[in-house]
This record gives structure tokens, C-alpha cells and sequence, in this order.
């Protein structure tokens, strides 16, 4: 290039490389983060196996604190939740089968929606809404302060004091959250469409009941279960993982 003279250089992207480029990359973030989450739950799955001795006590202590703020806390809002849906959903399906051939259709059709799908499902969000964020404000609090770095100075895993309580705590919630959901939808349910309503509802609960199988049950519980272990490992996952700053807090949870 001779001095004085100027060239103008042009350069022409390609925009199918760039797309492809931009998919590649949050192909690749997103499958990074998913392996480093599985690797995370699977160290959590270690600690289950290992029990060891040392601080049980703190462990079962952090573990009841955790069921009280999670379930019992959240007792009066997931009742409340229950009867609205179960009134809800038991006056509209009977309006529909209020013949008397049809009752066990009615309970079948229930037991489906409640048991199966709806009891897990609002128990994992009454706990996402309660506990879920407040696990993921409290861990990243400790991990920006260093408090997850002072356990490992003194030799204690966090893993085992802070993720395990959470665990039990909010499975075991979930599972006492899903069954009184249930009861509450059911029953409650059934007394205000008797109430409310002129409808029909002999032997709604003895056929409710008679629809009801081991299945359905343990269908139930196993989402709520899959429901807890994902939401606690999410939360903590995020917790965990915050950089140094309290601006992210927001952002994480």
C-alpha cells in the first residue's frame, strides 16, 4: 500500500455460516450445561450411598427444617389450591356424566386427572414457587461469601451438609404435599359439587375409589418423586455454580 492512499476493504459474511455458527454454539452451551447438571445429580446420588456417620444429627436437623418450610409452611395454600380444582374439576366432569351407568367413568376420569396428572403437578409448582427459589438464594449467598469454601477448609463436604438435607427435605415434602393435594381435591371436591350443586353424586367416592389402582397410585408418586430430585438439583446446581456477584442472585433464581 502506498502512503496517502486508502483501500476500502469489504468482506462478505456468509449467512448460512453464521447461523450455523450461532446454532453450533447454544447446541453446544446447552449440551455442556445438561452434562455438567447430570454430573452434578450425580454426585449428589454418591453422597446417598456413602452415609457416613459424621453429622447425621446436623444432617437430620437441616433436613426437618427444610420439610417445615417447604410442606407445612405451604400447607394452607396447597389446601386452598385443592379444594378450588377439585370443586372445580368434579362439578364440570359431573355435569357431563350424570348418568348412572357412567359414575365409574366419572371416577376413573378423576382419579386420572388428580392422582396422575394435576397432584404432582401443582405440588412441584407450590414447591418451585417456595422452595426452589429460595434454595437457589440461600446457596449462592453462601458461594459468593465463601461459606462453601470455608466447609471444605474444615473438611466438610457441602454436598453432604447442604445438598443432602435439601434433597430429603424437599422430596419428603413433595410427597406429603401430593397426597394431601389429592385427599383434599377428592373429598373436598365431592362436598362442594354436593353442596353447590343439584347433581346427582351418590356413590361418587365408592366408585372414585373402586377406579383407583396400585397404577395410578405409584404413577403419582413417582412424578412427584422425579418432580423433587430435579427441582432440589436444579436449584442447588444454580446455587452452586453463581460467579462472584450478587447482581447474578436475581438472574440465577
Amino acid at each position: 500500500m502506498h502512503p496517502g492512499i486508502w483501500v476500502l476493504e469489504i468482506k462478505y459474511d456468509n449467512p448460512m455460516t453464521n447461523w450455523v455458527g450461532v446454532i453450533g454454539r447454544h447446541t453446544l452451551k446447552s449440551l455442556n450445561h445438561l452434562l455438567e447438571l447430570l454430573a452434578f445429580s450425580c454426585r449428589i446420588i454418591a453422597i446417598l450411598f456413602k452415609r457416613p456417620r459424621q453429622g447425621r444429627k446436623l444432617v437430620l436437623k437441616f433436613s426437618l427444617e427444610q420439610i417445615y418450610f417447604t410442606a407445612v409452611q405451604a400447607l394452607s395454600v396447597m389446601i386452598f389450591i385443592a379444594l378450588v380444582t377439585g370443586g372445580i374439576l368434579i362439578m364440570q366432569l359431573a355435569g357431563h356424566f350424570a348418568a348412572g351407568e357412567s359414575k365409574y367413568v366419572l371416577g376413573k376420569v378423576v382419579v386420572i386427572l388428580i392422582v396422575r396428572e394435576l397432584g404432582p403437578l401443582f405440588t412441584a409448582l407450590i414447591v418451585i414457587l417456595r422452595s426452589a427459589v429460595a434454595v437457589t438464594a440461600e446457596t449462592s449467598y453462601m458461594t459468593i461469601l465463601g461459606q462453601l469454601d470455608a466447609l471444605e477448609l474444615q473438611g466438610i463436604d457441602p454436598f453432604y451438609l447442604i445438598c443432602l438435607p435439601r434433597l430429603i427435605g424437599i422430596t419428603a415434602s413433595m410427597l406429603c404435599l401430593f397426597l394431601i393435594f389429592d385427599t383434599v381435591a377428592i373429598f373436598g371436591g365431592y362436598g362442594i359439587a354436593w353442596a353447590a350443586t343439584s347433581i346427582p353424586m351418590e356413590n361418587f367416592l365408592k366408585e372414585t375409589f373402586k377406579a383407583l389402582s396400585a397404577i395410578d397410585i405409584t404413577m403419582g408418586i413417582a412424578k412427584a418423586v422425579l418432580f423433587a430430585f430435579i427441582i432440589t438439583v436444579t436449584s442447588l446446581y444454580h446455587g452452586f455454580g453463581i460467579k462472584k456477584d450478587v447482581t447474578r442472585i436475581p438472574r440465577e433464581t
